[in-house]
């Protein structure tokens, strides 16, 4: 049975839900190119920019400018009054394509990328070789960007370093190949130590992608499964079913918002507009 409603179809493979400045959701759309606002309200949706790198992770800096991550050129990206211009270049770190993004309070940016061609291996061996006790995919480093654009590497060896958010003075990591949640401890530089597992979500069979934090726990898109799961102190406190596969979530004011979509190989997604916005009531 299905606990969520359907907000919005005709999207293509959306990615990256926020909460925005002014209240509505944003979200990027892979294949269409574009990053839009969706009022939850009223159902009227903008077109805030298209990113012909293939947008995902989005976030703002403190005086409430856009930063975007342009994945297939490994860039985080800043709209400006004229338009989008490079913020920060990540050819050096990202060994695949750029991804999810958390940005701080103080315009702080954390990126993560693939590592390596996820959708490649899908393709070839099918989703079941990355499910095998034994994988062990090729890892990637999680980047620091400066809100002036400078970019470090706080983290190495990640697992598809993905969706990440904040609690407290710790950072959450959503590594969805290790198919648990990685926490740190957070400096006032923003450097991380103390590395540690927050939840092993494999005997769920959660390999989480998006996450979004609500109050003490932490809500996870499994990607491989129709559902969404609300993790609190490391443990599966409630699964809450969707129309199909998620693969990202937002909490927008008392909505959790899951992006949805029957998979996330461009083969497919990105020829037919079979992703939806669905939302549950918190």
């Amino acid at each position: 049975m299905v606990d969520t409603t359907v907000l919005h179809t005709g999207i293509r493979f959306g990615d990256g839900p926020r909460q925005g400045p002014d209240g509505r959701l944003y979200y990027s759309d892979f294949y269409d190119h574009e990053v839009r606002a969706f009022d939850l309200s009223t159902g009227v949706e903008e077109v805030v920019c298209t990113v012909p790198g293939q947008p995902s992770g989005l976030g703002w800096l403190p005086d409430g400018r856009l930063l975007v991550v342009s994945m297939r050129d490994r860039r985080v990206l800043r709209l400006e009054p004229g338009g989008l211009v490079e913020h920060a270049d990540l050819g050096g770190v990202a060994t695949f394509h750029a991804n999810d993004m958390l940005v701080d309070a103080a315009g702080r940016a954390y990126v993560g990328n693939f590592g390596f061609d996820l959708h490649g291996v899908i393709a070839a061996r099918g989703e079941a070789a990355l499910l095998a006790p034994d994988y062990r995919p090729p890892t990637a480093a999680l980047a620091l960007v400066s809100p002036t654009g400078a970019v470090s590497v706080v983290c190495e060896d990640l697992a598809f370093p993905n969706g990440m958010g904040f609690l407290g003075d710790t950072l959450v990591v959503a590594e969805t190949l290790a198919f648990g949640l990685t926490a740190f401890d957070v400096a006032a530089d923003g450097s991380l130590s103390g590395r540690r597992v927050w939840a092993d979500l494999r005997g769920h069979g959660v390999a989480p992608d998006g996450i979004a934090v609500h109050e003490d726990g932490v809500w996870v898109a499994p990607a491989l499964q129709a559902a969404a799961f609300l993790v609190v102190d490391g443990r599966v406190a409630r699964r809450v079913e969707t129309s199909q596969p998620c693969f990202a979530v937002a909490v927008v004011r008392d909505t959790l918002v899951c992006c949805t979509a029957p998979t996330s190989q461009p083969e497919v997604v990105s020829v037919d507009r079979l992703g939806k916005l669905e939302a549950y009531g918190l």
